[in-house]
């Protein structure tokens, strides 16, 4: 079979998997579950990723900010972070590098929608990947007309 044709059904299955954003309010719940709510529909959202029913997907920005979570308000010791930090490089979750395309998408949505550049982050990898956002902090993602946002708690 031709390397084009093998391209085309690969492009073609990559959209038939639906694909999920995840902020850093549902990644959190996978890397330390004290303190947290809704940790069953977090944990079948992942399930779903691991069984490739859907693909996973958030901004590199998240790396960061749930390392702070990690760090400031889950106050791990480094011993114990050990043991989150590696779970979080073990989830099957495509972190995006943001590019000027997405940097330009993203400063646009927050601006448009009056939310943190950090928020809009997410939105522009939904819009980008047509794709549903998942998050627990539903009010602080805005609401855009063209971008799926729904709430952990509705899982």
């Amino acid at each position: 079979m031709p390397r084009h044709s093998l391209k085309k059904i690969a492009n073609h299955i990559n959209r038939m998997i639906p694909k999920i954003i995840v902020d850093t309010s549902v990644i959190v719940k996978w890397l330390n579950k004290s303190n947290e709510k809704n940790i069953d529909k977090a944990d079948k959202i992942m399930e779903s990723a691991l069984r490739g029913e859907i693909e996973l997907f958030a901004p590199e920005l998240a790396k960061y900010e749930y390392g702070n979570v990690l760090l400031k308000g889950k106050q791990l010791t480094p011993n114990e972070a050990v043991i989150s930090l590696g779970t979080a490089y073990s989830l099957p979750i495509n972190f995006v590098g943001e590019s000027e395309e997405i940097a330009q998408e993203t400063y646009k949505l927050a601006h448009e929608l009056g939310i943190t550049y950090y928020d809009a982050s997410f939105l522009s990898l939904a819009k980008k990947y047509d794709a549903t956002l998942i998050t627990e902090n539903i009010k602080h993602q805005g609401k855009h007309k063209d971008i799926k946002v729904e709430s952990l708690q509705e899982q």
